[in-house]
């Protein structure tokens, strides 16, 4: 006994579309607040199950699971967004805030990634003195940011590095 289904006919898709199209878009505007990309989801749950060959005895529960997990995923990635910038904002201010030797220090060393020699001849300073500007920045955020958000600033520059 075959696991894959025949290809629905159009006039099956449309049907079973007309159906239950309204009513996924609802429960999708239940957990996402923008009505358009609530929208998106079902329409891209209904492509993806139009391409799907197995065979799904409960087409109806499928299809709002396929929703469900759907809008889950939009809304990790909107949280994960949101947490970015929110993190990115701070660090920046942070990084705003510092004397102004260390931030120009620390955004050519960590930002524009020039090396000590490069930014000592560009400031035309020592390198001992790039050196130092950049301990001291970083001295400074740790100071100034949250410990959980320096410790994402720690990540970031050691994988940069």
């Amino acid at each position: 006994m075959s696991t894959h289904r025949p290809k629905q006919s159009h006039l099956q898709l449309k049907s079973l579309f007309d159906l239950l199209y309204v009513r996924l878009c609802r429960f999708a505007g239940l957990l996402i607040t923008n009505p358009a990309i609530a929208e998106d989801i079902v329409q891209k749950v209904f492509i993806n199950y139009e391409q799907e060959d197995d065979d799904f005895p409960a087409i109806k529960t499928y299809l709002y699971k396929e929703v469900l997990n759907a809008c889950n995923q939009h809304t990790a990635a909107v949280k994960t967004a949101v947490i970015k910038a929110e993190v990115g904002g701070e660090i920046n201010r942070a990084i705003a805030a510092l004397p102004e030797g260390c931030s120009k220090v620390f955004k050519l060393s960590y930002v524009e990634e020039l090396k000590n020699e490069e930014i000592a001849a560009e400031m035309a300073m020592p390198v001992s003195w790039v050196k130092t500007q950049k301990v001291r920045a970083l001295e400074l955020l740790h100071w100034r940011l949250k410990p959980e958000t320096f410790l994402v600033l720690n990540f970031f520059l050691s994988i940069a590095e």
